[in-house]
């Protein structure tokens, strides 16, 4: 196939390109190499894909309609848009960022794809979208709409989007949320991430809401596996769904809802522990609150995708953060 990565020199992104390329695929990637965090780290994740036969960059932003266009000039079999304005906390302050990536840089996707008759978009979605919902696991068929930040309310507005495209054009769209995402390439932005940067260089860490958060951290490998197989298998209309007891994870559209997590939520301070066994030293834990946006735990029902796909997370995470950690210590030059 032909694919066409965005955020392709992203932490997710790039892995994803990888796995396409080592089986045949051509992939065109692209990424604005925007500032959110340190961009020395993308340009080592690009050089990585560079280096490998049937990989084409284009450096483009999104949200830039006539650039988006021109990338449309060429024909892609399959998107997987992983493109985004991402963390919690930064949309608490910079709002507009998000409007700008999530909503216009979406649009113009949705738009690029419907152009060009793309066989299959698949886009990331994330576990934010279900906000203020405490039933646990969280599934695709609960109502999301209580959003507790707006990172949470423009992942809930791809999916309506993507709805809507799928509805009125017959375009096969499959939506993934994303569950805490981790490994080897991460984003500095991600609790890991500080925390093993930290304990390093003998600094205290930030815990919020006391380290009683749960979370469904999840290895990238096993997101990428997910991806990949979701991306092989074009969304199709579900026969059984009714408009009288509509389903949200399905639709008489060609439209799909997957949760992509591990389905193993772990507390935090488990998960901090487990790195201060990695590392060989202890964390100064500063114990804060919960901060805005934030919620409690996270616990992805993966039923579907399992059902659908065959996927099966499979990496503890006393496996995943030592891969991390012996990942760090090599880039950082830190042992």
């Amino acid at each position: 196939m032909r694919v066409l990565v965005t955020g392709a020199a992203g932490f997710i992104g790039m892995f994803v390109a990888e796995r396409l390329l080592a089986r045949g695929d051509q992939v065109a990637g692209l990424d604005n190499l925007n500032d959110y965090y340190d961009v020395s780290l993308k340009q080592a994740r690009l050089a990585r894909l560079e280096a490998l036969s049937g990989f084409e960059f284009i450096l483009a932003d999104i949200a830039d309609r006539d650039a988006m266009a021109t990338v449309f000039n060429q024909q892609y079999d399959t998107v997987i848009h992983l493109a985004a304005q991402a963390g919690v906390r930064y949309s608490i302050d910079h709002p507009q960022v998000y409007i700008d990536s999530n909503l216009t840089g979406f649009a113009n996707v949705l738009e690029g794809c419907r152009q060009t008759g793309v066989q299959h978009l698949v886009y990331a979605s994330s576990s934010s979208v279900y906000g203020a919902n405490k039933h646990m696991p969280f599934s695709v068929h609960d109502n999301v709409d209580h959003p507790l930040s707006l990172y949470a309310a423009s992942k809930k507005a791809n999916e309506l989007m993507a709805h809507c495209y799928s509805s009125l054009y017959d375009m096969p769209v499959t939506g993934l949320r994303f569950f805490t995402v981790y490994g080897p390439w991460g984003r500095p932005d991600m609790a890991l991430f500080k925390f093993t940067h930290n304990i390093l260089a003998g600094k205290p860490i930030d815990v919020f809401n006391y380290g009683k958060h749960r979370r469904d951290f999840t290895y990238i490998d096993d997101i990428v596996d997910g991806v990949v197989q979701v991306t092989d298998i074009a969304a199709t209309p579900d026969k059984n769904w009714s408009a009288i007891s509509p389903d949200p994870g399905t639709s008489f559209a060609p439209y799909r809802l997957y949760n992509i997590g591990n389905n193993r939520p772990v507390e935090l301070l488990r998960y901090i522990e487990v790195l201060e066994d990695c590392l060989g030293q202890k964390a100064t834990k500063n114990l804060l609150p919960i901060q805005p946006g934030d919620v409690p735990d996270t616990y992805a029902d993966v039923d579907d995708l399992a059902r659908d796909v065959g996927y099966r997370p499979s990496t503890p995470i006393e496996t995943g953060i030592a891969r991390f950690v012996a990942w760090y210590q090599d880039y950082y030059k830190t042992t």
